[in-house]
């Protein structure tokens, strides 16, 4: 019995639909999730679906895509844990169980250069606040080429990985890695804060799907209301923001407990593809007021 590509893509995600999976590291549907699988395990270009959807699969690649998917149903690990990839504004990262998958609406604002016209031609700091593995330090220092960027995160496991993926890019001599706490290792002023911290909610933890639960606790648990790291960010970064300064802050589904945090922060709320509550810019005047 053969199948064509877009035949095995199809039935592979009615077993994704079927057995009840969950999406959200990079695919947000069964047929998206099925064809990265698919098309990763063929060792085709993910954006080679259209050219390649009529070609015949062997006996031995129906088997591999089977077992592939199989994992995936029975691991319920995100499919970047599987492949070691993630893709964020068309750029590759490679990840693991060390770090979380690189997902922030972040990205697309240092895309799409929302970012830029807060910035201006004397920026020359960016820092990376929770990097990870290290994808928006890669993206930034890729979007500003005159800037040097410091990356900082708690886990050193973390930063393993965010090491490769500065490697894998060739930005050793702009991408500086920091382990520490917080803004603890934070070396002077920066014109630019990017953090896409810890921040949900303890309620919402505890209804977190098990792909979720596969990433590390220490990347997405924020306390009782999500805005545990959160505070500790917005009463230090005024000591590290230079005059004109901004901080880029996501807090994801949080924005209820973030204004019910911070009710006197003045703080301009940027548009994603998720909408206008996902990431918010603030200034170091408008943290020195509140």
């Amino acid at each position: 019995m053969t199948s064509t590509l877009i035949a095995c893509i199809e039935a592979q995600a009615a077993r994704l639909s079927t057995a009840g999976v969950s999406f959200g590291h990079g695919t947000t549907n069964a047929f998206d999730e099925a064809a990265w699988l698919v098309l990763w395990r063929l060792q085709l270009p993910l954006d080679a679906l259209d050219e390649h959807a009529q070609q015949d699969l062997t006996q031995q690649q129906l088997a591999e895509i089977e077992a592939l998917v199989g994992e995936r149903i029975a691991s319920r690990k995100p499919a970047a844990y599987l492949t070691r990839e993630a893709w964020l504004q068309g750029v590759p990262f490679y990840v693991d169980e060390r770090a979380i998958v690189p997902r922030s609406f972040i990205a697309e604002l240092i895309a799409d250069a929302s970012i830029d016209g807060w910035l201006s031609e004397d920026t020359s700091r960016v820092l990376d606040l929770c990097t990870g593995n290290g994808s928006l330090a890669v993206l930034a220092a890729m979007a500003w080429p005159d800037v040097k960027v410091d990356a900082i995160d708690l886990s050193t496991e973390a930063l393993e990985v965010a090491r490769i993926n500065v490697d894998r890019h060739g930005l050793q001599e702009r991408i500086r890695l920091l382990q520490g706490d917080g803004l603890a290792p934070a070396d002077g002023e920066y014109d630019l804060i990017l953090c896409n911290p810890p921040y949900v909610n303890s309620g919402s933890m505890a209804r977190l799907p098990a792909e979720y639960l596969a990433e590390p606790e220490l990347a997405l648990a924020g306390g009782s209301d999500g805005m545990d790291f959160v505070r500790q960010l917005l009463a230090a970064a005024p000591r590290h923001l230079s005059e004109h300064g901004v901080l880029v802050l996501e807090i994801g589904n949080e924005r209820e407990f973030f204004e019910a945090a911070f009710p006197q922060l003045e703080v301009a709320w940027m548009e994603t593809s998720a909408g206008d509550d996902q990431v918010l810019l603030v200034t170091k005047e408008a943290l020195q007021a509140c």
